[in-house]
């Protein structure tokens, strides 16, 4: 007789499932309730113009929407006022109380968890491809189209197909100078951009546990780069401890606090997948044998050591840095950046941004010393904001520039100028760059 077929479902398979009531498939068309939607300033816009078309419906559920302006502030134009100014206007009109402007709020993939806002278990949609961070504290989260947004505002519900799932394995734990963003990239020079099309990415192993949330926050942003529907991590009691702290920062009262993290709670749900899961693949890597890591320009998934990128093209002279973004603006990464920085010089030919990823971040970098140790070094600090990430403003490239940053994307044109070239890396790659002038391993400068 044939062995049994393994049957069990994987952690995605599961939240969507308790979401619909049933147990779902990989491959299923669906139609499941969502328990937060996301809109910014660029897709936010979109979204309400479709929303007004439906008809004048109510907003289903006005406490299950956020609304933040991040890409285009502090507004640089009349353009990206008007985008601002929208987001307010629809809150006012429609009950949304969860509408943030840069004075309360920040980049938005780093605020809602910050908040408290985002829990294990939870649907959630976003009007902005790395809505898929979330998957960091065990939720299904996943960007969508401006009119999805617009309809799951109306309806209160999505529709998904459920995806296959592809298990990476980290085992191990990372080296020093070595963090999250490393690991994301080799795993993206293993996978490609292409390679978990339409699937979701489940981390797991000791390499993962070993993680900070932050750090789990920043490997999940990155699972759009490789064309995942979603990147998740079973959520563990760092998970739960990041949360509850931060719905008590949230201001909630200590009873509701509790309340919220029973498993019976509605949108508190801790869900881990079946020991005998069906994975489309698996891929293994060990954490210690990972490298500061660097993707070199125009794809995310152009991962090198850095060490190998500079033995094939010598030195990479820099013009700008960035530390900063929805992937590397937290708390932790400004540390980092601080423990290269501090004692040190900018380089006189480098512009050094660094951008707290929200209100609260910039405020622990102030009382903790890391803004004085940056603007002595050189660096200019920024309100949170997305800016150069997307070529918006506020360290815009110019023709043939080159910049090393601890954001998301490097496409051609992605930060400015069709010539210029942006190298992703983490922030202890982006501060040593800052200081050497060129392409650098931190423990080059750092240890000299």
């Amino acid at each position: 007789m044939a062995p049994k077929q393994p049957s069990g479902l994987t952690l995605t398979e599961k939240i969507l499932g308790r979401a619909c009531g049933r147990e779902v498939r990989a491959g299923e068309l669906i139609e499941a309730p969502v328990d937060l939607i996301l809109a910014n300033d660029i897709t936010g816009p979109v979204a309400f113009r479709e929303f007004e078309r439906l008809g004048g419906l109510p907003v289903a559920h006005p406490d299950r929407v956020v609304l933040v302006a991040d890409h285009f502030v502090p507004n640089k134009d009349i353009a990206s006022a008007e985008l601002a100014k929208s987001l307010r206007e629809f809150a006012a009109a429609h009950g949304i109380e969860r509408c943030y402007d840069p004075g309360n709020g920040g980049v938005e993939h780093a605020l809602l968890p910050e908040l408290g806002l985002v829990r294990p278990g939870q649907v959630i949609i976003g009007g902005d491809s790395h809505t898929c961070t979330y998957g960091a504290l065990g939720a299904f989260a996943t960007g969508v189209g401006s009119t999805d947004v617009a309809a799951a505002m109306a309806t209160g519900k999505a529709w998904f197909k459920v995806p296959e799932t592809i298990r990476v394995t980290v085992t191990g734990r990372l080296g020093p100078w070595v963090g999250a963003k490393d690991l994301a990239l080799a795993v993206l020079a293993r996978l490609g951009v292409d390679g978990a099309n339409y699937m979701a990415i489940e981390y797991d192993g000791e390499g993962i546990s070993a993680l900070s949330v932050e750090g789990r926050l920043t490997l999940c942003n990155l699972g759009i780069e490789m064309g995942a529907k979603n990147a998740i991590v079973a959520p563990d009691e760092r998970t739960l401890e990041y949360v509850a702290d931060a719905v008590t920062r949230a201001g909630l009262s200590e009873a509701a606090n509790r309340a919220s993290l029973s498993d019976a709670a509605p949108t508190w749900t801790v869900l881990r997948p079946d020991a005998d899961a069906v994975y489309t693949s698996s891929l293994t890597i060990d954490a210690a044998s990972i490298e500061p890591m660097v993707a070199l320009p125009h794809l995310p998934s152009n991962g090198r050591t850095v060490g190998q990128a500079i033995a094939a093209a010598g030195d990479i002279a820099v013009d700008q840095v960035v530390i900063g973004s929805c992937t590397n603006g937290r708390i932790e990464d400004l540390r980092e950046a601080a423990r290269v920085l501090k004692g040190r010089r900018v380089h006189p030919r480098v512009r050094c941004l660094i951008i707290p990823a929200t209100r609260l971040v910039y405020l622990q970098a102030a009382r903790e010393g890391l803004i004085e140790a940056f603007v002595t070094a050189g660096a200019i600090v920024s309100a949170p904001t997305c800016g150069p990430c997307l070529g918006g403003h506020m360290g815009v490239l110019a023709s043939g520039e080159r910049c090393v940053a601890t954001t998301n994307r490097n496409f051609v044109g992605r930060m400015g100028h069709p010539t210029s070239e942006v190298y992703l890396a983490g922030p202890a790659v982006a501060a040593a760059s800052a200081v050497a002038g060129r392409l650098a391993d931190p423990r080059e400068v750092v240890d000299r």
